[in-house]
């Protein structure tokens, strides 16, 4: 998944304002009309392509708390299977049986 946030180089908190403020920004930065010194045209596009995604998702209130949700939702750590749990005496129990075994293999 691509973070918009690192595309527009805003943190998560950015306001409305910080994230058109940069995206215009960048826009100017990187768009081959206006930045003739670019080499690469192919690169420029693909690079305005994606900043006009972040910026669309971003700027728009329901897609940014969709988005926000969806990144929150893959950083959280997937939960690991549970080992499972005995009782005490269970645990000895099985502690005993596994040394009977063990004797008698001797």
């Amino acid at each position: 998944m691509n973070d918009y946030y690192a595309m527009l180089e805003v943190p998560p908190t950015a306001t409305a304002a910080e994230i058109r403020r940069a995206y215009r920004r960048l826009a100017r930065k990187y768009h081959p009309d206006l930045n003739k010194q670019v080499s690469d045209r192919a690169d420029s596009d693909l690079r305005i392509k994606r900043l006009n995604e972040a910026y669309a998702t971003l700027s728009d209130p329901i897609k940014r708390a969709a988005y926000d949700s969806l990144r929150q939702k893959q950083s959280r750590p997937r939960p690991q299977p549970k080992e499972p749990q005995m009782t005490w005496t269970e645990g000895f129990i099985g502690f005993v049986q596994e040394l009977k075994k063990a004797l008698n293999e001797e």
